[in-house]
């Protein structure tokens, strides 16, 4: 990645060390937002010495872009195949849930996004390693319901996608509302009618 400076010697051997810079660095990334967050405080709060931060990465948001891509690389949802659209569509609703939900995600979902306008290397990120995945599973789900039967081939898949993660983001992320099951089961059948609504001529 352009700007992340490859670890060796003691940044290879202190696996440690790294796991404090991590959560150090989300912790700081929460309580202080992204522009007046610094490398200085980073490594306060991780008890190590500015340079260890800097044998890892170039800068802030080269330290920033490289670890939410790290910390998303193992949270990619999987596509669920139930064999039918309603199900498929709570399934997969219920796992977005659980990770949006998550309480640092929540602190720090809604500062990223708002730094998107002014950094595109962190767009670009959450865009490619955040966003695209997910939307690839909202399309196989309503792919295979295509090849089902279930929905018409003029589904709006762009759409539909949309219309299947917005929604959700918005009430955890934004609203800050509570997401339960109950809400849940509604939203899945809301976006069902509002996906079948796509295909109509």
């Amino acid at each position: 990645m352009a700007g992340a400076r490859t670890a060796t010697g003691g940044a290879a051997l202190r696996p440690r060390v790294t796991d404090a810079i991590v959560g150090a660095a989300f912790a700081e990334l929460a309580d202080s937002g992204y522009a007046r967050m610094s490398m200085d405080a980073v490594a306060r709060r991780a008890g190590v010495g500015k340079a260890a931060l800097y044998r890892r990465w170039s800068s802030k948001e080269a330290m920033l872009i490289d670890l939410v891509r790290q910390s998303v690389a193992d949270t990619l949802p999987p596509t669920p195949s139930t064999g039918a659209l309603l199900s498929d569509l709570r399934e997969l609703l219920g796992t977005l849930r659980d990770q949006v939900s998550d309480p640092l995600v929540a602190a720090i979902g809604p500062t990223l996004f708002a730094e998107v306008r002014h950094t595109p290397a962190l767009t670009e990120v959450l865009r490619a390693d955040v966003a695209a995945p997910r939307r690839v599973a909202g399309e196989a789900v309503l792919r295979a319901a295509v090849a089902r039967g279930e929905l018409p081939g003029t589904v709006d898949v762009e759409l539909a996608v949309d219309l299947l993660i917005a929604p959700l983001l918005f009430r955890v992320l934004v609203a800050q509302e509570r997401c339960d099951d109950t809400f849940l089961d509604t939203l899945a059948v809301a976006i069902e009618a509002a996906v079948r609504a796509t295909g109509r001529s």
